[in-house]
């Protein structure tokens, strides 16, 4: 059994497509367009497929968009657990408007949940929990999920002795920011989630630091990553603060650039290496994800080739 399962409670089907330009009232001719099962979670396990690893995909899925999901991610090799979920597994799409380079996000929201739907998935974590291993919760929650989700997994998950990665924004990480109760091993977001938690500007990667020292003094997570962009992304634990730089690379899309980082993070974690080792790898697979179209994510020949560009800077 694999060392990693993850855990995607709003799936989507990827669509991305082109077109020549990006205008308003006229029909807008695209590409053929590529389709890839997405979501936070999914996304983290195929970038960990993609280096070499392997983590079960526990993912909620309902209706024909959901049925074709799971085939994509059964043509792709990642172990999947599937449990029904509410309405219609949801899509989103990314047009890449090729006169000026732009690219345009559409993300469609997901059938709204109730009570059983949470219980079914906190139960159902619960059985497929690797002993000792690793769980990542990433991406949006779907309406009807209950803000304390994080919080209800964590306990939920307590016998286990699995560590549990979350990777989150918007309401569930202000949840976790002001209401702190039971920490997880680890809180990944963005430097825009983080200045705006913070109330000001984080300058510098030593901002982030203090500002990440302070959530971990409160109780708010057990280590703390925020990413920074270009320059990489600032590891915070009781022990100190480390700047995971960024290679320098060709930008040609920032899709899955997030994911990639979380699955090159984790996979080198759950391998026995230490957690600063971890967030280079996560900063090289974050790196290589970005050199890539679309949808697509890391690269292993990518990742190992930029692993040497990606510098671990104590703050």
């Amino acid at each position: 059994m694999p060392d990693i399962l993850t855990i995607t409670l709003n799936p989507a089907l990827d669509i991305n497509t082109e077109t020549e330009r990006v205008v308003s009232e006229v029909k807008l001719r695209c590409s053929d367009p590529q389709v890839d099962p997405g979501g936070g979670g999914i996304n983290v396990a195929r970038a960990i497929q993609h280096l070499g690893g392997e983590a079960i995909a526990l993912v909620a899925t309902a209706g024909h968009n959901g049925g074709r999901l799971l085939d994509l991610l059964k043509e792709e090799g990642i172990p999947t657990v599937s449990i029904p979920g509410p309405g219609e597994t949801r899509s989103s799409v990314v047009v890449n408007c090729l006169a000026t380079g732009e690219q345009y996000r559409y993300v469609l929201p997901g059938p709204s949940w109730n009570e059983d739907h949470v219980e079914l998935t906190l139960k159902t974590a619960v059985e497929n929990a690797p002993e000792n291993g690793f769980i990542v919760l990433s991406g949006s929650q779907p309406p009807g999920v209950p803000i304390d989700f994080e919080d209800r997994l964590t306990l939920a998950l307590t016998k286990t002795g699995a560590r549990l990665i979350v990777d989150t924004s918007g309401e569930p990480l202000r949840h976790m920011i002001e209401n702190p109760k039971t920490p997880p091993f680890l809180l990944r977001s963005d430097d825009e989630e983080a200045e705006g938690l913070a109330g000001h500007k984080l300058e510098t990667p030593s901002d982030t630091a203090a500002y990440s020292r302070s959530l971990i003094e409160r109780g708010v997570a057990e280590n703390i990553i925020f990413a920074r962009g270009a320059e990489g992304s600032v590891l915070t634990t009781a022990e100190g603060s480390w700047l995971a730089t960024a290679a320098k690379v060709e930008v040609v899309s920032k899709v899955g650039a997030g994911d990639s980082y979380v699955g090159g993070f984790t996979l080198c974690l759950s391998r026995g290496e230490s957690i600063q080792e971890a967030a280079r790898w996560g900063a090289a697979a974050a790196s290589a994800a970005v050199m890539t179209e679309a949808t697509q994510l890391c690269r292993n020949e990518d990742v190992e080739r930029l692993l040497p560009q990606c510098k671990l800077i104590e703050l």
